[in-house]
Protein backbone atom coordinates (compact mmCIF):
# COMPACT_ATOMS: atom_id res chain seq x y z
CA UNK A 1 0.00 0.00 0.00
CA UNK A 2 1.91 3.22 -0.77
CA UNK A 3 1.85 5.91 1.86
CA UNK A 4 -0.80 8.16 -0.11
CA UNK A 5 -3.04 5.21 0.01
CA UNK A 6 -2.12 4.29 3.38
CA UNK A 7 -3.16 7.78 4.56
CA UNK A 8 -6.37 8.41 2.70
CA UNK A 9 -7.53 4.82 3.93
CA UNK A 10 -6.17 6.40 7.36
CA UNK A 11 -9.04 9.43 6.88
CA UNK A 12 -11.45 6.78 5.53
CA UNK A 13 -11.51 4.78 8.21
CA UNK A 14 -12.03 7.32 11.05
CA UNK A 15 -14.43 9.11 8.89
CA UNK A 16 -16.77 5.52 8.63
CA UNK A 17 -16.29 5.04 12.36
CA UNK A 18 -18.80 5.73 14.79
CA UNK A 19 -16.30 6.89 17.48
CA UNK A 20 -12.76 7.83 17.75
CA UNK A 21 -10.14 5.13 17.05
CA UNK A 22 -7.21 4.22 18.78
CA UNK A 23 -3.83 3.84 16.81
CA UNK A 24 -4.40 -0.08 17.26
CA UNK A 25 -7.38 -0.16 15.92
CA UNK A 26 -6.79 1.91 13.02
CA UNK A 27 -4.67 -0.60 12.13
CA UNK A 28 -6.49 -3.48 12.10
CA UNK A 29 -9.06 -1.48 10.16
CA UNK A 30 -6.55 -0.37 7.52
CA UNK A 31 -4.33 -3.50 7.16
CA UNK A 32 -0.85 -2.38 8.53
CA UNK A 33 0.67 -3.10 11.40
CA UNK A 34 0.86 -0.85 14.86
CA UNK A 35 4.09 0.59 13.98
CA UNK A 36 3.17 1.81 10.60
CA UNK A 37 -0.47 2.81 12.05
CA UNK A 38 1.26 5.00 14.42
CA UNK A 39 3.37 6.76 11.89
CA UNK A 40 0.12 7.72 9.35
CA UNK A 41 -1.70 8.47 12.33
CA UNK A 42 1.89 11.01 13.41
CA UNK A 43 1.89 12.11 9.70
CA UNK A 44 -2.01 13.18 9.79
CA UNK A 45 -1.44 15.43 13.04
CA UNK A 46 1.40 16.94 11.20
CA UNK A 47 -0.55 17.75 8.25
CA UNK A 48 -3.28 18.91 10.02
CA UNK A 49 -6.00 15.82 9.46
CA UNK A 50 -6.61 14.51 12.26
CA UNK A 51 -5.88 14.88 16.07
CA UNK A 52 -5.15 12.99 18.96
CA UNK A 53 -7.64 13.84 22.41
CA UNK A 54 -7.30 11.87 25.53
CA UNK A 55 -9.83 9.39 25.80
CA UNK A 56 -12.16 10.44 29.48
CA UNK A 57 -12.73 6.71 29.56
CA UNK A 58 -9.47 5.45 29.81
CA UNK A 59 -6.32 7.49 30.71
CA UNK A 60 -4.08 4.47 28.86
CA UNK A 61 -6.21 5.34 26.02
CA UNK A 62 -5.17 8.13 23.10
CA UNK A 63 -8.28 8.66 20.50
CA UNK A 64 -7.40 9.64 17.26
CA UNK A 65 -10.07 12.15 16.01
CA UNK A 66 -10.92 13.42 12.53
CA UNK A 67 -10.44 17.30 11.91
CA UNK A 68 -12.48 19.44 10.21
CA UNK A 69 -9.50 19.76 7.65
CA UNK A 70 -9.36 15.88 7.69
CA UNK A 71 -13.23 15.80 6.45
CA UNK A 72 -12.97 18.14 4.01
CA UNK A 73 -9.82 16.37 2.07
CA UNK A 74 -12.16 13.01 2.55
CA UNK A 75 -15.36 14.95 0.94
CA UNK A 76 -13.41 16.08 -1.57
CA UNK A 77 -11.87 12.41 -3.03
CA UNK A 78 -15.49 10.91 -2.19
CA UNK A 79 -16.31 13.95 -5.08
CA UNK A 80 -13.44 12.96 -7.22
CA UNK A 81 -14.23 9.36 -7.38
CA UNK A 82 -18.04 9.88 -8.08
CA UNK A 83 -17.01 12.49 -11.08
CA UNK A 84 -14.29 9.75 -12.02
CA UNK A 85 -17.18 7.26 -11.91
CA UNK A 86 -19.82 9.10 -13.64
CA UNK A 87 -17.22 10.05 -16.37
CA UNK A 88 -16.70 6.37 -17.28
CA UNK A 89 -19.92 5.22 -17.39
CA UNK A 90 -21.17 7.83 -19.21
CA UNK A 91 -20.48 5.58 -22.62
CA UNK A 92 -22.41 2.62 -21.01
CA UNK A 93 -25.81 2.51 -22.60
CA UNK A 94 -28.62 1.60 -19.42
CA UNK A 95 -28.73 -2.36 -20.01
CA UNK A 96 -24.44 -2.02 -19.73
CA UNK A 97 -24.94 0.43 -16.89
CA UNK A 98 -27.81 -2.25 -15.17
CA UNK A 99 -25.56 -5.26 -16.05
CA UNK A 100 -22.15 -3.72 -14.20
CA UNK A 101 -24.43 -3.11 -11.06
CA UNK A 102 -25.71 -6.63 -11.00
CA UNK A 103 -22.70 -8.39 -11.44
CA UNK A 104 -20.57 -5.79 -8.91
CA UNK A 105 -23.40 -6.71 -6.45
CA UNK A 106 -23.02 -10.23 -6.95
CA UNK A 107 -19.25 -9.78 -6.30
CA UNK A 108 -19.81 -8.10 -3.27
CA UNK A 109 -22.22 -10.47 -1.94
CA UNK A 110 -19.31 -13.43 -2.81
CA UNK A 111 -16.64 -11.63 -1.10
CA UNK A 112 -15.19 -13.19 1.43
CA UNK A 113 -15.13 -11.44 5.15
Amino acid sequence: MGRFAARFRLLEALAAASAPLSVSEIADVIGVDQPRASRLVQAAVAEGHVRRDANEADARRTDIVLTDQGKAVIAQFRGARTDAVATALAGFTADERAQLAALLSKLAASWPR
